[in-house]
């Protein structure tokens, strides 16, 4: 029988000599999913995740909100970068499953504006207004991401279909290596792949910005631990 894998929510601290798969929550996720790289050598990189999919999700529900449409029917939203108010969502190649066949967002939603304003200040700035409004964070949502993005991990994402993770940056789209970075993936038989060849426009550069402040976040934190 094939072996089970072994995944953890990484809320906190935590003893993690011996998992096999990771995904980190708390922020900043990002840079705590690179130091646990770093200082968890036994843990393969591939293995090691941070959140990104609550971002993702919001991204859905802000084009189906948009579009009256179910969330269901929105797919291949991207959250570029940080999970933090610099991270980029690119809806450029997401579609929606409309009655005549699937239909690239930017087709449907003809607002320039409301795509590379409202959409993405919504996006970046969610969890800070629902601290605002509530008092509290949004918790149920986050554990809702997650359960999200450990079940296409294990189990595979739907064909034609990616999801936003944060990964070890292998130097794809001219983000730097070394840093974890939110990237388009597919998922397999348990193991991620960053999707290659989309085309970035110079709008959407503005992923570098977040690439950016992860190469800042990461040269405090090691500044800090060395």
């Amino acid at each position: 029988m094939a072996e089970e894998p072994v995944l953890v929510l990484v809320t906190g601290a935590a003893d993690l000599l011996f998992l096999l798969q990771v995904v980190v929550v708390a922020n900043p996720a990002n840079t705590n999913a690179l130091i646990l790289k770093e200082y968890a050598p036994s843990i393969p990189e591939k293995n090691i995740t941070c959140l990104t999919r609550l971002d993702h999700n919001r991204a859905l529900g802000q084009i189906a909100e948009k579009l009256k449409v179910q969330v269901s029917d929105v797919k291949n939203a991207i959250i570029w970068g940080n999970h933090l108010s610099t991270q980029y969502p690119d809806v450029n190649d997401a579609t929606v499953n409309t009655p005549s066949g699937e239909k690239p967002v930017c087709e449907l939603i003809k607002d320039d504006a409301w795509l590379n304003g409202e959409f993405i200040a919504t996006v970046q700035q969610r969890g800070a207004a629902i601290i605002k409004a509530r008092k509290l964070s949004s918790a149920l949502s986050a554990a809702s991401g997650a359960c999200d993005h450990i079940r296409d991990w294990v189990l595979g994402t739907p064909e034609g279909t990616w999801v936003s993770m944060g990964v070890y940056s292998d130097g794809s789209y001219n983000v730097p290596a070394g840093l974890t970075y939110s990237f388009p993936v597919t998922c397999r038989n348990g193991e991620w792949t960053i999707v290659q060849g989309l085309p970035i426009n110079e709008f959407s550069r503005k992923m570098d910005a977040t690439a950016e402040e992860l190469t800042e976040e990461k040269a405090l934190a090691y500044s800090c631990l060395s």
